[in-house]
């Protein structure tokens, strides 16, 4: 049973293989289809100039003495006669346009996913133009050619002239609106933009001018109805200068002396509607946002980077193997007078599934109790019985190979599942036991717990993830925060600290050693957190994807403090040694941040050796819904990890189970060594990087707060609108002056600190908004007056 299995598994692929275009044949191919489209054009080109001479070649096509007047001779007249005759007329002009458009597409290796919209659109368009011709030449064959004369004959005869010119047009609506966007209030607003140019262009024409006589009087020089106000007074001061916007320039005579006059000139305001309708022309002349911009030329690592490790995830099977194992399962569940009425293998690159049907009346418990027993008389570690498995009327049980194959980062990221996968954060986390690659999307995780014993594959498995995100994502999409307690694992990524990695505005390395930092970053991340979701609501949307689709589209203004979110993740190697120096101060911001850090695009991953109940707390598991288990030594942290048992029954050597809250997946985690991670960012490091690393919101410890009296005389500048913005918003935070006064963080921060002092606002509250302690801008007068008697 599985030599056949596996023959039909073979089969498919190469099918699939031999459908697929190299490099070398997409550019003969695409070749041939230029050449074909400048060859069609010419022959059409000249059909209509010698059609009538060549019509009574087409019956002498074999006679190679007949010559044709066509460019391309014979070939040119029939090709022409077949498509401008015969088919669409001159609609047909645009085959060559398709077959070029095509033909460069492969020539130059260009993404063909968008070539069949091309081709549906563009015969679309082909009929609709030979019909349209047809009907208004009828008379004229050539311009509609057959297919046009005989649909508008065939349509004629059944809803006549008009209903013919009805659909017409109803057709001709469809594809303004598919293919062009076209809007009624694009229309509209195309014409008054253009009659507000015309308008504009005429007052040009006329200069405006004010005048200043000997007598002291004024000339004004206008058009009618422009719409100016002209106050006219005697003061004893200059003249000020006049109001640009006015659209007056004054010629003032060269005197000692100026006359006592003054000009006030009020322009009366443009209408909304022009302003809208420049707005909308600027977005149409400069297109949507593109964050990429900064760093246009960033190249995504090549696949060749990554080693593929022997077979590069091809299974070996052994047959001897499969038959023997078959044979003690099935010998040890009859010993215990359990009956099989079928049973069938999965082969993986690290274990081999075999489903079992008992007979009618068996227990699935008894089944399941057998576990050691079946496990003693295969002599293999890593039995794992599944009674029943989800979705099926099976009952399975999970054997190791004796061979295990490494399953290859390359062979992961080469395949299509990963290329082809429309996430926002694409992880391939490795192959499942029929060897499928196992692609998960953290976004909608949206964070991920990871534990096991020393040595199991837990490092490689945080490799894994972030190398999944640096093949599919540019720098300005995702950017890193990582802890590395242990200070050896995570150092390899510093080199790309310029392009993906986020730091306190103070650090010196983006890559985090010192629990005091972590405990600081994790508050700035909170901060960070409350300033997204103050932006998502002026924005007015619910999430990270939402409002960035928002201001890709510039309907948010950059003024407003808006700005293109990445996506942030937190990446803590070692959780238990932070649990274990910071406790509380660790995992109150943890918690904080997995429960409502996912809507702003911030996703934790924490990796941790000891899976005890003290360092995997009731509160971080209940947010942390996706996990993976690598190797435990027993039961109970099995349990704590994924509430179910199992992962001290793994084999090791990346061997894991994930859950995201239902079913239980067993996968071999994809390998990736640390010379393979060196390269990677070392292509990346050598690339333009942005001038620094990402930097998140500064913050300020209870213990750096401030115990200093400022002296008024040294307050800031922007002190009292300071006062003014938080007391109005009762709200004190450094973040909310940054906002709205457009000041950097450190300056905003010592604001505070300053409004702390003058007993305006609270003291610090951790990543709370300190308390406001002025009820109102009434108050704050008060308070801000008896400061300056004192």
């Amino acid at each position: 049973m599985a030599k056949k299995r596996t023959k039909s598994k073979s089969t498919p692929q190469k099918k699939k293989r031999s459908l697929k275009l190299s490099k070398q044949n997409k550019i003969i191919f695409g070749s041939l289809l230029i050449v074909l489209s400048i060859a069609l054009f010419f022959s059409f080109l000249s059909y209509y100039f010698t059609w009538q001479e060549d019509q009574s070649l087409l019956t002498e096509f074999k006679d190679r003495n007949a010559e044709a007047s066509n460019l391309l001779n014979k070939f040119g007249a029939a090709v022409s006669h077949f498509f401008m005759y015969k088919g669409f007329g001159l609609a047909s002009f645009a085959f060559p346009l398709l077959f070029a458009i095509t033909g460069l597409y492969l020539f130059l290796g260009l993404d063909t996913k968008g070539l069949w919209s091309k081709w549906i659109w563009g015969l679309i368009g082909i009929i609709w133009i030979s019909i349209a011709l047809g009907f208004f030449a009828m008379e004229q064959p050539l311009l509609g050619g057959s297919i046009g004369f005989e649909m508008n004959d065939f349509l004629q005869d059944y809803v006549g002239k008009i209903g013919v010119f009805l659909i017409l047009i109803f057709v001709l609506m469809v594809i303004l609106v598919r293919l062009f966007n076209f809007t009624p209030e694009g229309f509209a607003n195309f014409f008054r933009s253009q009659k507000a140019g015309l308008q504009s262009d005429l007052k040009k024409k006329k200069p405006k001018l004010a005048t200043v006589t000997d007598d002291n009087s004024i000339e004004l020089s206008m058009d009618e109805g422009t719409p100016v106000v002209v106050h006219t007074y005697t003061h004893k001061k200059d003249i000020p200068p006049l109001n640009p916007e006015a659209g007056l320039d004054v010629n003032l005579p060269q005197k000692e002396e100026l006359p006592d006059i003054d000009l006030k000139v009020e322009t009366v305001k443009q209408e909304k509607e022009e302003k809208d309708i420049k707005a909308e022309k600027l977005v149409k002349d400069f297109g949507e946002f593109d964050p990429k911009l900064e760093l246009g030329n960033y190249k995504f690592p090549p696949i060749e980077l990554l080693d593929p490790h022997g077979a590069g995830g091809g299974i070996t099977i052994n047959q001897e193997e499969l038959e023997e194992n078959k044979n003690r399962i099935v010998s040890t569940l009859k010993n215990y007078k359990i009956g099989i009425a079928q049973i069938k293998a999965t082969i993986g690159p690290t274990v081999t599934l075999y489903e079992i049907v008992p007979e009618a009346g068996i227990r699935i418990s008894k089944i399941k109790n057998l576990e050691d027993d079946i496990a003693l008389s295969l002599a293999a570690l890593g039995i794992r019985i599944i009674a029943p498995i989800p979705g099926k009327g099976t009952i399975g049980i999970e054997v190791p190979n004796k061979n295990a194959t490494i399953v290859s980062m390359r062979s992961v990221i080469a395949s299509s599942k990963f290329q082809k996968a429309e996430m926002e954060l694409p992880i391939a986390f490795g192959k499942t036991i029929s060897n499928e690659t196992f692609v998960v999307d953290l976004a909608k995780m949206p964070h991920l717990l990871m534990a096991g014993a020393t040595g199991q594959g837990k490092s490689v498995g945080l490799n894994a993830v972030i190398t999944s995100l640096l093949y599919k994502k540019h720098p300005a999409e995702v950017k890193f925060i990582l802890v590395d307690p242990k200070k050896v694992e995570l150092t390899l990524y510093n080199k790309i600290e310029r392009h993906f990695l986020a730091k306190l505005p103070d650090s010196e390395e983006a890559i985090i050693t010192d629990n005091t930092k972590v405990i600081n970053t994790l508050n700035s991340l909170c901060i960070e957190m409350d300033n997204r979701y103050e932006l998502l609501k002026l924005a007015m949307v619910r999430n990270i994807k939402e409002y960035n689709a928002k201001f890709k589209a510039r309907k948010l203004n950059p003024n407003d403090g808006h700005k293109f979110l990445p996506y942030i993740v937190l990446v803590i190697d070692e959780f238990a040694d932070l649990i274990m120096t910071a406790g509380k101060e660790v995992e109150t911001p943890i918690a904080r941040l997995a429960q409502l850090a996912r809507a702003i695009g911030i996703h934790l991953i924490i990796a941790t050796q000891r899976p005890s109940v003290n360092v995997i707390t009731g509160i971080i598991k209940a947010n942390f819904p996706a996990r993976i288990a690598f190797r435990v030594t027993s039961k109970i942290d099995s349990r704590t990890i994924l509430d179910a048992q199992g992962a001290d029954q793994l084999i090791g050597r990346g061997d894991m189970l994930f859950t995201q809250g239902n079913d239980v997946t067993r996968l071999q985690c994809a390998f990736v060594d640390t010379p393979e991670v060196g390269k990677i960012t070392e292509y990346i490091g050598s690339q333009r990087a942005y001038p620094d690393a990402h930097l998140l919101p500064e913050y300020v410890g209870e213990d750096s707060g401030t115990g200093i009296d400022y002296d008024i005389a040294d307050r800031d500048s922007m002190f009292r609108e300071a006062a003014e913005v938080i007391v109005t918003a009762q709200q004190g935070s450094a973040s909310l002056i940054q906002r709205k006064l457009k000041l950097g963080y450190n300056r905003a921060g010592r604001i505070i600190d300053q409004l702390e002092a003058a007993g305006i606002v609270g003291p610090f509250e951790g990543s709370k908004a300190r308390q406001v302690l002025v009820p109102d801008i009434f108050a704050l007068e008060q308070l801000l007056a008896n400061e300056t008697k004192q």
